[in-house]
Order: C-alpha cells, then sequence, then structure tokens
C-alpha cells in the first residue's frame, strides 16, 4: 500500500492503550475458558487490518448464520463483545464482499455505520459509532458468492457426487469475506456459532464439534481458547466420522473415509510424540476432516479441526508429514502466534521444525534426514528464484509485506530457512536444552500473539544469554534480517538419498532404466529422483523413465507434479492429456503454480495454460484462482 494510503488508513495508535484485559494462559480443561487478568501491552500496528484493537478489542464473536446452496451465501448475525483499551467510541472491523443490514447496540439501538472504499486485497473498514456504555454490537450481513474465504461446490465436485459442498480459508485476510471482524493475528477471542444447513449435511467448524448428524440441520459451536480471525473454519457436507484414537479422528466423504482412516493410523502416535517433546496439547481434540481435490492448500491448522486436501492420501502413508505440520502448529501459530504477517516465520519456521522432530520420533532418523534434504533443495531453489527476480528481500526471515498481499510471505523461506534456523540453534546450544527452552517458549506465550523483535529479545533471555560465542555459531541476525542462507546454515544429507543419487548417474551415464535399483523406495527416493534431473534429460530419457516406472499415470500427486514439470519443459506429448487432467481436477496451489509458470514461459505453453484454466477455473478456490490469473496474465 502506498504511503499516502497507508496514513490514512492506519493512523498511530497512543501508548496509554495499556490497560486491564482478560488474557490466556495454557488449560487443558475443556470446559472453562483459558482466562486470567493481566496487563496485555499494545499490538503493533497491523497494515493489513483497518481494525483499532489498541483502542476497542473484540474479545468474544458468536455467530448465527444460515447456509444457503442456492445462493450460495451465509446470511444472519454477529455479534461482537468487546474490551475497552481507551475512551474511543468508534469500533474500527474489516470487512469484504459482506453486504451490511444493519448493527446494533447492545441496548438495541441502531448504530450509525460506515464502510469505506474498497481497496484491493484490503476490503473496507467498517467503522461503527458506538455509545460510552457499549459492551458489544451485532451486525446483521450476507456474503457475497464470490466471497474469497469460501468455496462452494456442486454435487459433482465431491467424492460422492450427491450433495453440495462448503468449505472456508480465512488465512491470511479472506476472514474478513465471510465475518466482519478484527481481521489480524494478533488479535485473539473466543468463539461460539449457530450454523443452520440442510439435514441430509453436517457442518464443522475449528471448535468443539458433533460427531452425530443434526436431525434439524442446526449445529451449534463452542471454541473456549481464544484463536486468531485466520483460525475462523467452516465446512458444509455429506460426511463420515471415524475415532482414531483417545482424541482423535478424521472425518470424510463416504467413498473416501475408510482410505482416510488407513492413512492416517499414527495420528495418535504423532499428538503423543509432539506432547513428549513439548507440553500438553491445548485443544483437547484433534481431527482432520479430508475435503474435496479443490482446497488450495495441503493443510489448514484451523484448531481442533485440521482441513487437509484428499492429495495426500496416497496408500502408503508415504505423505502423512502434513499431518505431523498442521499438528505441531496447535503449539506454533495457534497457541503462539505472528503478531503480524510481517512475523509469518514465527509461525511455519516453527512448525516445520516441530514436524521435523515428530516424524523423527515416530518414523525413525532415516526417514527425517531425507526429508530435510528435500526441504533443504526446495528453499535453495526458491532462494535462487527470488534473487533473480530482484525480489531478494523477500528471502530474509521477517518481511517487510507493507501495502501487499500478504499471501507474498507464503514461501519456503517462512518455513524452511525458519526451520534452518533453529535447527542452527539446537546445533549451537545441544538438543536437551533446546527442548527445554521451547517448552518454555509455548508455556510462557501460550494464547499471546509474538513478534520478531520479542521472540529475539526472549532468545537472549532465556537461551544465549549474551553468550557472543553462540551468538557467532548462529548468527541470529543474518539468519532474520539478511538475505539467503547465512554461513551457519547446516549442510543436511541422507544416506537414503546418496543411493538415490548413485541410481541417477548410472542412468545418465548409459544404464537402462530397467537396471536401476529401486528397491524399498518411497515417495521421497522418486521425489529426489525426479528432482536430480532437472535440466539434465531429453525426450528420449524422459520417454524411457516412463515406460519403466509408469509416472505418467502414477497415483501420487507428489510425484506427478514433478513429473509434470519436466513433461512441460521438454514438450513431452505422451503426458500432455494427463497434465490437462491433472489441473482440471487438482485445486492445491502448491502443485498448480509451477505447472503453470513452466507453461508460461513460452507464448505456445501460456495459450495451452490459459485453455486448461478456463475449464479448471470454476472448481479453483479464488486463493489458487487469484495466483494463477497472475502468472498467465
Amino acid at each position: 500500500m502506498h504511503t499516502t494510503i497507508k496514513s490514512i488508513l492506519f493512523g498511530a495508535i497512543s501508548l496509554s492503550a495499556i490497560l486491564q484485559l482478560s488474557s490466556c494462559k495454557m488449560n487443558s480443561n475443556a470446559d472453562e475458558k483459558v482466562n486470567t487478568d493481566e496487563v496485555v501491552s499494545v499490538l503493533a500496528t497491523d497494515a493489513h487490518s483497518y481494525s483499532n484493537p489498541n483502542d476497542l478489542r473484540v474479545k468474544h464473536i458468536h455467530l448465527d448464520l444460515a447456509v444457503s446452496f442456492d445462493s450460495r451465501t451465509l446470511s444472519g448475525s454477529a455479534r461482537l463483545d468487546l474490551n475497552r483499551l481507551s475512551e474511543s467510541n468508534i469500533l474500527k472491523l474489516d470487512a469484504r464482499q459482506l453486504t451490511i443490514d444493519s448493527i446494533l447496540l447492545d441496548n438495541g439501538v441502531k448504530a450509525k455505520y460506515k464502510l469505506g472504499e474498497d481497496v484491493e486485497y484490503f476490503g473496507q473498514e467498517l467503522s461503527v459509532d458506538l455509545l460510552d456504555e457499549t459492551e458489544s454490537v451485532t451486525i446483521f450481513y450476507t456474503t457475497s458468492p464470490e466471497s474469497e474465504a469460501l468455496q462452494w461446490l456442486n454435487p459433482t465436485q465431491t467424492a460422492g457426487g450427491k450433495h453440495p459442498y462448503l468449505f472456508s480459508q480465512s488465512q491470511a485476510i479472506l476472514a474478513r469475506t465471510w465475518v466482519p471482524c478484527q481481521d489480524s493475528p494478533g488479535v485473539k477471542f473466543t468463539y461460539s456459532a449457530t450454523i443452520r444447513t440442510s439435514p441430509e449435511l453436517i457442518a464443522l467448524m475449528s471448535a468443539e464439534n458433533s460427531y452425530e448428524r443434526s436431525t434439524d440441520g442446526i449445529y451449534e459451536f463452542q471454541m473456549k481458547q481464544p484463536i486468531s480471525s485466520y483460525l475462523l473454519a467452516l465446512t458444509v457436507g455429506d460426511l463420515e466420522y471415524r475415532k482414531l484414537g483417545r482424541n482423535c479422528g478424521v472425518f470424510a466423504e463416504p467413498p473416501m473415509i475408510e482410505k482416510c482412516v488407513w492413512e492416517f493410523a499414527d495420528m495418535q502416535a504423532m499428538i503423543d510424540s509432539a506432547e513428549q517433546l513439548y507440553g500438553p496439547y491445548a485443544w483437547d481434540q484433534y481431527d482432520v476432516v479430508v475435503l474435496p481435490p479443490s482446497f488450495p492448500f495441503g493443510g489448514m491448522e484451523n484448531p481442533r479441526l485440521t482441513f487437509a486436501t484428499p492429495t495426500i492420501v496416497a496408500g502408503d502413508r508415504s505423505l502423512v508429514a502434513l499431518i505431523a505440520h498442521e499438528l505441531a502448529h496447535s503449539w506454533s501459530g495457534n497457541l503462539v502466534t505472528n503478531e503480524t504477517w510481517n512475523d509469518f516465520w514465527l509461525n511455519e519456521g516453527f512448525t516445520v521444525y516441530f514436524e521435523q522432530r515428530i516424524m523423527e520420533k515416530v518414523y525413525g532418523k532415516a526417514y527425517e534426514e531425507m526429508l530435510t534434504e528435500l526441504g533443504m533443495g526446495d528453499l535453495k531453489h526458491t532462494i535462487a528464484r527470488l534473487t533473480e527476480s530482484g525480489d531478494v528481500d523477500d528471502t530474509h526471515l521477517y518481511l517487510d509485506l507493507d501495502g501487499r498481499n500478504p499471501d507474498d510471505g507464503l514461501t519456503d523461506v517462512a518455513y524452511e530457512k525458519g526451520r534452518f534456523f533453529l535447527q542452527t540453534i539446537e546445533k549451537a546450544v545441544g538438543r536437551v536444552q533446546f527442548d527445554a527452552f521451547l517448552k518454555h517458549y509455548f508455556a510462557d506465550n501460550a494464547f499471546k500473539p509474538m513478534n520478531t523483535q520479542r521472540f529475539e529479545a526472549y532468545l537472549d533471555e532465556h537461551l544465549l544469554k549474551g553468550d557472543s560465542a553462540l551468538y557467532e555459531k548462529i548468527l541470529p541476525k543474518a539468519w532474520i534480517y539478511g538475505p539467503g542462507l547465512p554461513s551457519t546454515a547446516p549442510n543436511p544429507s541422507s544416506k537414503e538419498l546418496v543411493r538415490v543419487n548413485d541410481q541417477v548417474e548410472l542412468f545418465l551415464n548409459g544404464a537402462s532404466a530397467e537396471q536401476l535399483d529401486i528397491k524399498d523406495w518411497t515417495t521421497h527416493h522418486w521425489l529426489y529422483f525426479l528432482r536430480k534431473f532437472d535440466g539434465k534429460l531429453d525426450v528420449e530419457k524422459a520417454a524411457a523413465l516412463d515406460n519403466a516406472f509408469g509416472f505418467t499415470n502414477s497415483g501420487n500427486n507428489e510425484i506427478l507434479c514433478d513429473w509434470f514439470k519436466h513433461c512441460i519443459e521438454l514438450g513431452y506429448e505422451p503426458a500432455r492429456p494427463a497434465i490437462e487432467q491433472f489441473l482440471t481436477t487438482v485445486g492445491r496451489r502448491k502443485f498448480l503454480s509451477p505447472l503453470y509458470e513452466r507453461m508460461a514461459t513460452t507464448e505456445e505453453g501460456k495459450a495451452w495454460g490459459r485453455e486448461i484454466f478456463a475449464k479448471a477455473k470454476p472448481g479453483y478456490h479464488a486463493v489458487s484462482s487469484n495466483s494463477i490469473e497472475d502468472i498467465l496474465q
């Protein structure tokens, strides 16, 4: 956002806003809100929100919404309960693509309100005039059929083919397209909801869920632990549930449910391992709902109810690291949350590190080493791409996303560079000491926002303690504020992947594909195998690999994506129908973007990409379709 606009939208906030506020600490008792009175400091100005939480802060939201598949809208009300932190009587909220019918103050008085100018990405400021005694406002509204958070699917776009389906995706700043709120990750609130839908469908939220289908289609929800707006989540569809352990289970459409039960059999072991590492799971229940393939991400860590793509159901449990990742967010992200989107690495870097530790504990060191080396390869590729395009500042951990779509920060830098920074600290201080530090970090900062500068101070106070030798071993400033990889970066290696590399060299030196030793290879072996051929294949070699290993007809979406990258670059015609089939049935942005990017490198390829996108767009979530439009423009 340009400075002149930003100065209008986001005024300076007085430090006198520090007052007593109901805040929260960890409590595993699901029957009580986890509240304690303490002083809460002023939140950093969030350049991606119009709200004024340092004057008036939302502490609880109650939603009462009716789901209409006919009009593709949610309609009803949102009651926002407020904490007053200043004498201001103007409540500022975030809204986008919402039709506001009316707003009532808690005494029933109709409020005066104003919707500001609609700004790209950011939507509108919703300003509400309050009275001195106002403690809550109730906003009556209807969402737009084009709400970017909500995807409405026809029965033909689902696994069952009989019923429609709805799911939300609020991260990063799309919650404002279905709930008027303070859409900033630093603002945490509890919520409750009444959702009304067709009796043949079940509604689920990032809250306490019912495992029984309601006969009247009305569902009640409670989320007693405070969350950020990007973790508000709703899905409605024909779903079944299976319990997988003491406090976990899976929802999926009936044709998918048994496959999911088998695929996620180790979920309870993951939860138990995570708790052993970094303390109690604070959200009571951990369930996963497997969504239709148009879901734009691998997973979304909505508290108590992870949203997951069906592309991880590979039939061999080889892709369940994603479940470990979303589970890890229950500590890093959901529990201790990035204060602004410039601090996004505090969510994802910690989570990838934690995921790595869970996978090592459940599946062994050799498995973890493969994931880590693949992660470093992805990171180096991303850093090279950003550097070549002139976006070197986006290779820093702490980002400057002011005036930009915060989705621009969703790269491997936040995830993998963040992970390797923490791995570097672990190596410098020792795993036992680092684990103790992280356990205290999550407990001390539970249900609070964290920003980069406070994390630096916490790291120094509780772990590094001014030790100059440790600073030299780690170079924290270089990791956080510098480009690329610092000199202290680890160089991960995997014995399993060394033997894959040997087979690549054999093939490039003339061995036939049939002569290669591929015994006991997992998805990760195959991904490394395919990535080692970047720039080294021709059509003849590609055909030989395809004939031997059937890549074009693989049922594994991770393998297909990496294989199709080669096919597009080489113009490998036998894969062309499969590529089109893939792009019109899978909506996960991680797979779509690199394939469309490769198409866009030539005019002929771009024309083909536009042709496919025209067919596929109705099945893509807005998060994916917006990215593809940018690539093909």
